[in-house]
């Protein structure tokens, strides 16, 4: 018996797509370089091990603004 072209488009082994490596890799640690931060609390994983100074750098600013948004104010 023949198959429709509908029931030939609905069958599941038509459909497979090719998914790429890079979403394949995607939370992958390989390759990455782990920085710990906030006294062992919190640690990244990056890939560039030359820009580790930068990226701490940045988590203190924004640590630090978070801590000023989050304290509440007293009411005038």
């Amino acid at each position: 018996m023949k198959k429709t072209t509908l029931e030939y488009r609905m069958m599941m082994e038509h459909n497979r797509l090719k998914i790429s490596d890079s979403k394949l890799l995607t939370g992958s640690l390989i390759g990455k370089y782990p920085i710990t931060l906030d006294g062992g609390k919190t640690t990244i994983f990056i890939s560039d091990l030359s820009k580790e100074s930068e990226i701490r750098e940045r988590y203190e600013l924004r640590r630090s603004s978070m801590v000023n948004f989050l304290v509440k104010r007293p009411k005038s």
